[in-house]
């Protein structure tokens, strides 16, 4: 049975719950590299990408839809990229950082306004005397009929961004806000929904019976191919890496507030925040000073679930003297099966 049409305040206020980014249950294999596959769906749109953002470099993708019908998630390879009851795509910017120089949100394909909301303070719902948003989870928002039945939202933008206006026509590409920290939200970034005559359809996993998954499922679905492709399913990254000079916290890094080394410092510290890993993961993290010796090697036990959010560290307590200048090199490993899952080199120069 079809299910009736959402309407515009139904649609701002339908954003899933914010997910819980510091664990989540053990997840299903799936694997890492899948074959591109657009939708044969009639009158479909075919989506650009929402966001102003490079994916792998200045942005990333966190979340997907939750396929599972009970009290599980799975995403649409029977994965963990998702929580219970999230309804839509999470594009996630590096930092606030990033959401303050401004990312624009922009119209996936064309069509006509069907209603925005622009009023909602900036502010996670994590901060002290963050306001109740239990009624509007979506934040400021746009919702954009597409024609046939389908309809797409966009939500947790910055007050005072929003660029249209009900009634008025968009093409794809065209600008309509920007990315902002209003509604459930507790980082920067972007949630999209798509709605098919009222109902939720996963834009990599248009058809079929929208509570399956498939751990071999193509990737595409509504989006173009290049899109696709760059939103290709990852098991595991790395969002943020870098050096500090002192002890720090996710709360830190999300507000871009973390205390660059020194040679005379507390400490020199290299750290690297991972999205999206799975349980039974080990990360190892090594530094090494600007001689080419090793300053220390940090490897922590497997993890004991899935985490959709993880901040590692490696580094040493600043020596009496002060730490020698020149380029200090860090190497961090995400270690699944015996092999790397995830793997990559940074660097920082003391002067």
């Amino acid at each position: 049975m079809k299910a009736p049409s959402l309407s515009i305040l139904a649609l701002l206020a339908a954003c899933s719950p914010a997910a819980p980014v510091e664990s989540a249950p053990a997840a299903a294999k799936a694997s890492p590299v899948a074959a591109y596959s657009e939708t044969a769906m009639a009158g479909a749109p075919k989506l650009i990408l929402p966001l102003a953002c490079a994916p792998g470099i200045t942005c990333e993708l966190q979340n997907g839809i939750d396929r599972d019908p009970g009290p599980g998630a799975r995403d649409y390879r029977c994965g963990l990229h998702t929580y219970q009851a999230h309804n839509g795509v999470d594009i996630r910017l590096k930092d606030m950082a990033a959401q303050r120089a401004g990312v624009a949100v922009l119209a996936p394909a064309g069509g006509t306004v069907s209603g925005i909301r622009d009023s909602m303070e900036d502010i996670s719902v994590k901060a002290p005397g963050a306001p109740d948003v239990s009624r509007q989870m979506c934040g400021n928002g746009v919702a954009i009929n597409h024609g046939g039945g389908w309809t797409s939202q966009y939500c947790h933008m910055a007050r005072g961004s929003i660029l249209v206006r009900t009634g008025q026509v968009v093409t794809a590409g065209q600008p309509i806000g920007r990315v902002g920290l209003s509604g459930n939200t507790e980082y920067p970034h972007l949630h999209m929904t798509v709605w098919k005559d009222g109902v939720v359809v996963d834009p990599f996993a248009p058809e079929g019976d929208p509570q399956a998954c498939d751990p071999g499922a193509s990737q595409g679905g509504l989006w173009v191919r290049a899109v696709g492709q760059a939103l290709g399913y990852k098991r595991g990254v790395a969002l943020n890496t870098g050096f500090a000079g002192d002890s720090m916290d996710n709360l830190s890094l999300e507000e871009a507030r973390v205390t660059p080394p020194g040679a005379t410092a507390p400490a020199l510290l290299a750290y690297v925040r991972f999205i999206n890993l799975e349980g039974g993961d080990e990360i190892e993290l090594t530094l090494t000073g600007p001689d080419g010796k090793v300053l220390t090697t940090s490897r922590q036990p497997p993890l004991d679930r899935a985490k959709a959010q993880y901040l590692g560290f490696s580094g040493r307590k600043t020596p009496a003297g002060g730490w020698t200048t020149g380029k200090y090199s860090a190497r961090y490993r995400v270690i699944r099966d015996g092999t790397d899952a995830v793997a990559g080199t940074f660097s920082y120069t003391l002067r």
